[in-house]
């Protein structure tokens, strides 16, 4: 029977490259000269250093440039709070989202029961397997997800006759 993954993940090495040329242009930039400004990078875990607000959205921005420029969506990110570590300096934490959360794939679920194709649409951890009789039928549901599912990047992969 043939199938489909639905799936919302970030390319990390991606992510690791952005990160990498974040902090390369931010050590040459005049205006960074002489500040802790940083952005480390554990796993899917960002976390955003600067001397103040205005210099942690300047990281913030130099960060986000970096992570379209190398094609990730930046709809990954999820920002913390701003928390003070010690004298002026600030720092975030942001996470890079991975798979399909619990929400999300009970309204795919629905999306696809909804428009009455001859599709069945069921939750496996953190991805949403797609099954159909026809091929036809699977192409049909990924542009309706593509179409209705604009908050948070999908991929469709696993596609199996």
């Amino acid at each position: 029977m043939p199938s489909f993954n639905v799936v919302s993940e970030a390319n990390m090495i991606e992510v690791k490259n952005a990160i990498e040329q974040s902090n390369k242009e931010i050590s040459t930039r005049f205006d960074f000269k002489g500040s802790d400004s940083r952005v480390e990078q554990k796993e899917r875990e960002l976390t955003l250093h600067a001397d103040d607000d205005f210099k942690l959205g300047q990281v913030k921005d130099v960060m986000l440039n970096k992570l379209a420029k190398r094609g990730v969506d930046v709809r990954f990110l999820d920002y913390g709070k701003q928390e003070k570590i010690g004298g002026n300096k600030l720092k975030q934490i942001v996470t890079v989202k991975k798979g399909v959360s619990g929400d999300l794939a009970k309204k795919i679920v629905k999306i696809i029961k909804d428009s009455k194709m001859k599709v069945q649409a069921s939750i496996q951890v953190d991805t949403v397997r797609v099954q159909g009789a026809k091929r036809d039928d699977l192409q049909g549901a990924i542009a309706l997800l593509k179409k209705e599912v604009t908050d948070t990047p999908l991929d469709f992969n696993n596609f199996r006759d």
